[in-house]
């Protein structure tokens, strides 16, 4: 008999860590700069409302495809399913696109700001309350605990119940809110973008001299988080260059205007094999979100929840 096992947000939460999260994650990143993964771009429908990413892990025989609605007029703003199936089961695993999502791409940043930011930052800005951020401040503690968190978002409220949520997390780290972008910048050591803006969220400027940036907010090429400037004085890591050179919006700009060009871009794939040594004192880490990330997530929830 098939048996389709069926996990939701509370079952993702309680059986997969952070920390599980991020290695298996790394462990994809790097398979795939192997070439263990069939997966093409993924098809978005209705300018980005709409998603579908499929994708074959060959040393496995397994395979993932998320479908999800996206809607940042409803709570919650992602709704959907990842399907997990592997050749030598007829047991199969659904699981709550949501809860994968926010995990996965937590744990990404997670990846990018263990192999990117130094050894010692402690001190991260977050732009953005909603539903991405508070995996974002538990990857980065995960990988570099962290002594100073400012939560900076327009609606004070916002900021302050992320702040409120996530500091007995932190343990003993200052936890403080800011409307004013720019100023809490001003020391940040490592920062995380997690909005939909249409806009660069700040300049270039604003930035300590030596700062890594996480940006997975824009995710479609209307959306913009990151500035050429930013872009064209880092280094710049990206989860996919095919994904970014279609989706992503401050990376098609900054080609454009020819702040960049693509031989500036280096898929996190490559860089963790590969570890660069001429990297600049600033970091970027741009992702649009690939299969690879949610098929980590989903195995990890196979070995644990199917016979």
């Amino acid at each position: 008999m098939v048996n389709t096992v069926t996990v939701d947000e509370q079952d993702i939460r309680t059986a997969v860590t952070m920390r599980e999260a991020i290695d298996a994650v790394r462990r994809g990143f790097i398979d795939f700069e192997h070439g263990e993964f069939e997966m093409p771009v993924r098809t978005a429908l209705n300018d980005g409302q709409f998603l579908v990413m499929p994708l074959h892990h060959r040393a496995t025989s397994s395979a993932m495809i998320k479908t999800l609605s996206v809607n940042f007029e409803r709570k919650p703003a992602i709704a959907g399913t990842v399907v997990w199936s592997q050749t030598d089961r007829i047991d199969h695993l659904v699981a709550d696109a949501a809860a994968v999502t926010a995990l996965r791409t937590g744990a990404v940043v997670g990846v990018a700001t263990d192999l990117l930011a130094a050894p010692d930052a402690a001190r991260l800005t977050i732009i953005g309350a909603g539903g991405q951020s508070l995996d974002q401040i538990r990857a980065v503690h995960a990988v570099r605990p962290l002594r100073q968190l400012t939560v900076a978002d327009i609606n004070p409220r916002s900021a302050q119940a992320l702040a409120d949520k996530i500091g007995p997390y932190l343990g003993g780290a200052d936890v403080t809110t800011a409307t004013d972008i720019n100023a809490a910048l001003a020391d940040a050591e490592i920062v995380c973008c997690a909005t939909t803006s249409t806009k660069p969220l700040f300049s270039a400027a604003s930035l300590a001299a030596e700062v890594h940036v996480n940006a997975i907010g824009a995710f479609r090429p209307s959306m913009r988080e990151l500035s050429d400037d930013l872009l064209a004085n880092s280094t710049v890591v990206v989860d996919q260059i095919e994904a970014v050179l279609e989706e992503s919006g401050e990376i098609i700009h900054a080609l454009q205007s020819g702040a960049i060009n693509t031989g500036a871009l280096t898929e996190l794939g490559y860089a963790l094999v590969r570890p660069q040594t001429d990297r600049r004192r600033r970091t970027v880490f741009k992702s649009v979100g690939i299969a690879i990330q949610d098929w980590a997530v989903a195995s990890l929830l196979a070995n644990k929840f199917l016979p």
